[in-house]
């Protein structure tokens, strides 16, 4: 670069880069207490910073609390996490979601608990298993001092707010990512890294939000080119969503006479991998006829339903598609005739221990 484009992209950076300090000030006054967050004064503790980062991938600050806080209460460190069997582990995150974060988090315990620690640089946490740029740089930043930008969904809208960016979603997501790793190069920022992050976190948490933010009480109003528009919440533009597809499938809640409920475990690997679910049909893109699905079932079903019954219907959206599923009850003596199939026997009261992830606690709800 020459000196003269050095020196307009200096002054650039200087236009659009608003003060690190006046953001800080604003955070020592407004900062969250969350169970994770070191208190003023005080450093991150890895484990913590990590655990969370993890859990909010996809998820809310309000619905991860109390998952983190049994979690911690059950792995208070990361060799008693590694430590454990991975089917407790999914137990634990059981309602969560996203449940491939969950096999990623026990691998990625086992490997810090046998090196003796987490990494300290973005490169090393990158490597580890579940760990992307974003977590990466986010733990870097706030367990380590790291001075880096981690650009989550409040830091990108921030950024698209400041810049008015008009390029939609997600095609502008590169550059967006650039211009949010300048707004650290005030020194006031490289000073407290950790501060600074989570004060991003926290901006774009309360005062950033996406429908109506809160422009009056921002630390950062003034350089705003979203404010200065008069339609902060336009930014960032986003493409208009396609329609997701639609699955569909048959579900068989197979009870005993003793209330016992056959169970059986999902591959490791793919959508829900090592969960705990209710044996059923495979999931298509066309609606599967009853009688068809009645054939598939793990025990021989009579057509005219003397032994069985359809309880009803839910729907389910995951990421990428929805899931329709029926669910039939089915009542039976005992397992005996399930001894050749795939899946295990449990008890009424050991059903709380079970990885059954959201979609399969909606079909045992509709089945009672």
């Amino acid at each position: 670069m020459n000196t003269l484009a050095g020196y307009v992209l200096a002054l650039h950076i200087a236009r659009v880069t608003p003060s690190a300090s006046s953001l800080l000030d604003w955070y020592a006054r407004q900062r969250r207490i969350l169970p994770w967050r070191a208190l003023p004064g005080q450093s991150a503790d890895p484990y913590a910073v990590w655990l969370s980062e993890i859990m909010l991938q996809q998820t809310t600050v309000v619905t991860v609390m109390p998952y983190y806080e049994r979690f911690l209460k059950r792995y208070p460190t990361v060799h008693d996490l590694a430590a454990s069997p991975l089917q407790d582990v999914l137990s634990a995150w059981a309602g969560l979601g996203y449940y491939s974060r969950a096999r990623n988090l026990h691998a990625c315990a086992t490997i810090v608990s046998a090196r003796g620690g987490f990494p300290d640089t973005v490169e090393q946490l990158q490597a580890l298993p579940g760990i992307g740029a974003y977590t990466a740089r986010a733990i870097a930043s706030i367990a380590f001092g790291v001075p880096v930008v981690p650009v989550d969904g409040n830091v990108e809208r921030i950024t698209a707010r400041l810049h008015a960016m008009t390029e939609p979603l997600p095609q502008a997501r590169r550059q967006l990512d650039k211009l949010a790793e300048h707004l650290n190069h005030d020194p006031d920022a490289r000073r407290a890294p950790s501060d600074f992050t989570q004060a991003l976190f926290d901006l774009g948490a309360g005062i950033c939000t996406p429908r109506r933010p809160s422009c009056l009480v921002c630390p950062w109003r003034n350089p705003c080119k979203g404010h200065e528009t008069g339609d902060p919440a336009r930014f960032p533009v986003k493409a208009p969503r396609k329609a997701k597809p639609e699955r569909h499938g048959v579900i068989f809640v197979i009870k005993s006479r003793e209330g016992a409920l056959w169970l059986r475990h999902r591959p490791e690997k793919g959508l829900l991998g090592g969960m705990t679910e209710f044996p059923g049909t495979a999931w298509l893109d066309e609606p599967i006829s009853l009688v068809h699905a009645l054939s598939q079932a793990p025990v021989a079903l009579e057509p005219e339903g003397r032994t069985w019954k359809v309880a009803g219907q839910i729907r389910h959206v995951f990421t990428h598609f929805v899931l329709n599923l029926t669910v039939v009850n089915v009542a039976i003596a005992d397992f005996s005739p399930l001894h050749n199939q795939d899946g295990f026997a449990c008890p009424p009261d050991a059903l709380k221990d079970q990885a059954l992830p959201s979609v399969m606690n909606k079909c045992l709800a509709l089945a009672q």
